[in-house]
Parts: structure tokens; C-alpha cells; sequence
């Protein structure tokens, strides 16, 4: 290829992985479902972006790298002290019999339906097995599932993946080098044990490096993202190079080590790996589905809608039955579970790269393996993108659309605001640190969070699942700015916090933090003043007029949504929606 072919191709390879992911996320789709179909359309239209050509052999080394560092990032998200009693078990049992079963029912079945030797059929099916985060995330996020099915799905995708590659591997070298499939010897399982104590081995060093790097030189956001991914890759790439696939093991146990070791302190949210995640999950899925051409679909399309069909009406509800029973689990978790296993990006990867290195052996059959992947993927995604939401609904496991509020502080105009909120018909949750006003708080029959609540929310490691909007409204305005700023990456939804005294003349509080609730008229002092002067809090449909001298604080919207009034923000309350007001101060005896 020329130079203009090449500067050509990686152009458009990024405007179209950028651009699909743009437009699935303004369309509220997950973005693989425009990935694939975009770049299989430009790689039917055009050459310039297929990878053999654009990077020839370098482009399994890159894709192997790329896929280290996103499950390094997965391997971040991923808090041990979550993974507990019925949620390990379940887990465990998932990747157990999860691949089992798979393995075996598409090896089962795929030398019929595809016309491929049994060892094909082996290596389809191990590259089957694998799920993936960058694809179930996005998907639970439109469904939002209770939080204990998201928690089990998510690491079952996230490790997964390092388990389905080593096998892959394993296959690879069993077909290649003796042409049949002999994993199930004493010798073959040897060589997995080998090559799961590399990729330890590699992910102990990846955290000595980093411990090393974060920790005892303490460098800064910028340097310290810049040594992670280095680490990764380094790490990831000597292990490839002492056996081939384990650096995605090192990978993902790095990110699990770097989570779950104190002293870490990574944060909640990690915009610059998430990005360059997001970007490599793009690039790869076009540049893969490129390779994938008409004329490879057209003869195993009707098979592997089939094959399809087998994997999610028979394999995943039977792996999920079997792994639920005895956990405790409801049945519309357990169902929901069963219908929730979508292929993602290492399944493309693997495939992209063993079935290439048969082809080049001259495997009979193994040019099959890619475009039956790519239909499985495509037809997986699609489906469950399409049904999961109605499903969960439908099993009565999504978590209510209205707000899950987290309000913070224990004075007793808190508290009266916290039962009117709770009177509106939203989830409110509190938090205070006195005794006195934690006791006031249970008294008044409202759900009082955890003693470390507010320590785990304010952990830049930490993760506060399930809160949605967090009111800050302590007497100490400085803390209430400073919380404001570190538990923003902890949650799902916005931190807003009260006002301070306009003479304030605190350390922080004036200049900084999250938005000012209720705007500078209703600051915290003068909040609690009118309320300790006999105002009140009232609750009443919009359609009511608002009484003289009210002010409106919160309007909750028909859909049970909670939009406060801010500093920033005015709202017009709408037929069916209630506001939240509080009165003016008595003037009379």
C-alpha cells in the first residue's frame, strides 16, 4: 500500500469506530451493534482498512496488547470484598460450567452444521466460551438489573475472557502441532497449569512495578496513568513471549491486584484509560469485522442462526440453572441470568487470529471459524440489546427509575427534609455521624446507611452502588464542598450540596464543589433559621398553586425522577408532577 492508502485507512478505521460509538450512544444502543455492520460495510467497499494490509502480521501482537490493556481496566472495576457467600459461588460455578457446556455443545454440533473436522468444531467452540465486560456493561447499564445479577454478570464476563484465551490457546497448539484435539491428557493439562502460573507470575510483577511507580515514587495522575500502561504492556507482552496468551492472565490479575491491595487508592472512575478502552474496543471490532467478507456469510448463515439459537435457548439457560440453584437467588434473577450472554471483543480476537494461523496450516475447514464468529456475535448482541430490557421488566429485577437518594446530615431540618422527599414517593437513604442524630434518624423510620457508608463513598477506589443522587447538607460547609468533589466519580448520578453563609469564610467552601442547591437565596443557615422559626416542608401535585411565600425546593416528575431547584437551575413543574416546597417563617404570635 502507498502512504496515502495507509494515512487513508487508519483515518477512516477511527472516524468510523468513533463515529458509530457517537451515534449509539445518542440512539441509547450499545455501540457494537453499529461496530460490526459498519466495518463489515467498509471492508466490502473498500481495502484500505483491513488490517492484513495496514499492519500484515504485526496486527495479532496489536490486537493481543490492545485486548491486555482492556481487560486490565476491567480487572480495575473489580472489588473483591463484593465477590461474597452466594455471589462467589455463583460466579464460579458460571465460569465452570459456563465453558464446559459451551465447549462441548458447539463441538457437539458444529462439524454438522458447518461441515468442519472435529478439531475445527473444538476450536470454535472454546473461542465461544468467552463473554466479555465491554459488552455486558453497556448492555446492563440500558437494563439496570438489580445490583446483585449486575455484579455476578460483570465478573463472570470480565474473567472469562483470560480463561477462554488460554484454552484457545491450548486448542491452537493441540490442532496445529498433532492435527487432532487431545486437551483432556494429563500432558495438555499440564501445560494449561504452566501457562496459568505465568500469567501469575507476570500479573505479581505488574504489581510490584506499580507499587513501585504509584506508590513509593508517588507520581502524578498524568505519569502514574502513563506507567500503568506501560506496565501492562510490558508485563503483558514478556509473558506472551514466554507462552503465548498469557498476558491477558497477568493483565486482568494486575488490575485485580491494583483494585484490592490498600494503599493503591485508584480511582473510582479512570477517564483516561476508559477513553483509550473505548477507543481500542472501536478500532478493533471495525478492523476485525473488516476481514469478514459476503462471500464467507452467505454459506453458514442459516447454521449459525442456529447454532445461535442452540447457545441461547438451551446452553446458557441450563448453565444458569444449573449455577443459580441453592443461592438464594430469585427466580426472575436466576432467569434473567439465563438470558444474558452476549459474545464480545476477545471472542473476535481469538478468532481472528487462530483461524488465520490455520488457514496458513492448510486446516480443512478453519476459514469457517471467523464468520460463524461474527455471526454469533452479531446475532447475540442483537438479540439480547434488543430483549433484555423487556425481559427484566417483565421478571420484575430492574431497579426503580426514580432517584435513590443519599442525603447527609442529621440536623433535624435534615431530617424533616428527608421524610418529605421520602412522603414523595423517592428511596431516601441518610447518613449522619453523631449518635444522637443518627438514633433521631432511625426513630423517624427512615433507612439509615451503614457507619463506613460515607467513608466508602468518599474512597477514590470505592463505589457507591445503587445511590443516584447525593444531597450534601452538614453544618460543616467545608466538608460538604470537599465531599462534594471526591464522591462525584462514586456514584451514578449527580453530588449536589447546600449553599454556605454568604459571608462564609471557610477554607474551600465558597469556591468550589458541586452545585449549590437551592440557589444563593436558600443557603444552609438560612435553611435551618426558617425551619427552627416554624417553617415547614410541603409535598403537593404541581397542579396546585404554590402557596404565598413558598419556596419550590424539589419537583419529582411523573416518573418518579427528582430534579432539585440548583443554583444553575430553574424548573417548570408539568401536569403529573409533584414539588417539594418549604414555607415561609411564621410572622405572628
Amino acid at each position: 500500500m502507498t502512504d496515502d492508502e495507509i494515512l487513508l485507512g487508519f483515518a477512516l478505521t477511527l472516524v468510523i469506530a468513533t463515529g458509530s460509538q457517537i451515534l449509539a450512544s445518542k440512539l441509547r444502543v450499545p455501540a457494537l451493534i453499529l461496530l460490526l455492520p459498519a466495518g463489515f460495510a467498509a471492508g466490502a467497499l473498500t481495502d484500505v482498512i483491513h488490517p492484513d494490509r495496514l499492519m500484515g502480521q504485526n496486527f495479532s501482537v496489536l490486537v493481543s496488547l490492545s485486548v491486555a490493556v482492556i481487560l486490565y481496566d476491567a480487572g480495575l472495576g473489580l472489588n473483591l470484598r463484593k465477590l461474597t457467600g452466594h455471589t462467589r459461588s455463583v460466579v464460579g460455578r458460571l465460569l465452570l460450567l459456563g465453558i464446559l457446556i459451551t465447549f462441548f455443545a458447539t463441538s457437539s454440533v458444529a462439524p454438522a452444521m458447518f461441515d468442519m473436522p472435529l478439531r475445527v468444531a473444538a476450536m470454535l467452540g472454546t473461542i465461544l466460551v468467552v463473554s466479555g465486560p465491554t459488552v455486558v456493561g453497556p448492555l446492563l447499564d440500558f437494563v439496570r438489573p438489580s445490583d446483585r445479577v449486575r455484579r455476578i454478570l460483570i465478573w463472570e464476563g470480565t474473567l472469562t475472557d483470560p480463561i477462554g484465551g488460554i484454552l484457545g490457546a491450548l486448542v491452537f497448539h493441540a490442532i496445529a502441532t498433532t492435527h487432532r484435539v487431545d486437551i483432556g491428557r494429563g500432558y495438555q493439562l499440564g501445560q494449561f497449569g504452566l501457562s496459568l502460573l505465568v500469567g501469575l507470575i507476570g500479573g505479581a510483577v505488574g504489581t510490584a512495578l506499580l507499587w513501585l511507580t504509584l506508590r513509593t515514587l508517588r507520581l502524578g495522575e498524568t505519569l502514574g496513568t502513563l506507567a500503568q500502561l506501560a506496565t501492562v504492556i510490558a508485563v503483558s507482552a514478556g509473558c506472551d513471549i514466554v507462552r503465548d496468551d498469557t498476558g491477558l492472565i497477568a493483565a486482568i490479575v494486575t488490575g485485580l491486584a491494583v483494585t484490592n491491595i490498600p494503599g493503591f487508592d485508584m480511582p473510582a472512575r479512570r477517564p483516561f484509560f476508559e477513553t483509550l478502552a473505548q477507543l481500542i474496543i472501536g478500532l478493533l471490532f471495525v478492523s476485525i469485522s473488516s476481514t469478514v467478507t459476503p462471500a464467507s456469510l452467505v454459506p453458514v448463515l442459516l447454521p449459525a442462526l442456529g447454532l445461535i439459537a442452540i447457545l441461547v435457548l438451551v446452553v446458557r439457560p441450563l448453565v444458569a440453572y444449573l449455577s443459580t440453584t441453592g443461592t438464594g437467588m430469585s427466580r426472575g434473577e436466576r432467569a434473567f441470568t439465563g438470558w444474558m450472554a452476549p459474545r464480545g471483543i476477545v471472542a473476535a480476537a481469538t478468532a481472528s487470529a487462530f483461524s488465520a494461523s490455520l488457514v496458513d496450516r492448510g486446516v480443512d475447514g478453519a476459514s469457517r471459524i471467523l464468520p460463524v464468529t461474527f455471526l454469533v456475535i452479531v446475532g447475540t448482541v442483537l438479540l439480547y440489546a434488543l430483549t433484555a430490557g423487556p425481559v427484566a421488566r417483565r421478571l420484575g429485577i430492574v431497579k426503580p427509575a426514580g432517584t435513590r437518594i443519599l442525603l447527609v446530615g442529621g440536623k433535624r431540618w435534615v431530617i424533616e427534609l428527608g421524610k418529605a422527599l421520602r412522603s414523595a414517593g423517592l428511596d431516601v437513604l441518610m447518613w449522619a455521624g453523631l449518635d444522637e442524630e443518627r438514633q433521631r434518624i432511625r426513630d423517624e423510620g427512615i433507612e439509615l446507611a451503614t457507619g463506613d457508608l460515607l467513608a466508602t463513598a468518599t474512597n477514590p477506589g470505592a463505589r457507591l452502588e445503587g445511590v443516584t443522587a447525593v444531597f450534601l447538607a452538614t453544618d460543616d460547609d467545608d466538608f460538604n464542598a470537599l465531599a462534594s468533589v471526591v464522591m462525584q466519580d462514586n456514584v451514578e448520578g449527580p453530588v449536589y450540596r447546600v449553599g454556605p453563609p454568604h459571608d462564609s469564610h471557610g477554607v474551600i467552601a465558597p469556591y468550589t464543589g458541586g452545585d449549590i442547591l437551592f440557589g444563593r437565596a436558600l443557603v444552609r443557615q438560612v435553611l435551618a433559621d426558617r425551619y427552627e422559626q416554624g417553617a415547614r416542608f410541603l409535598v403537593q401535585p404541581a397542579s396546585s398553586p404554590v402557596p404565598p411565600e413558598y419556596d419550590t425546593l424539589f419537583v419529582v416528575r411523573a416518573d418518579n425522577r427528582l430534579e432539585p431547584v440548583t443554583e444553575k437551575q430553574q424548573l417548570t413543574p408539568e401536569e403529573g408532577d409533584t414539588v417539594v416546597l418549604l414555607g415561609a417563617a411564621p410572622t405572628g404570635g
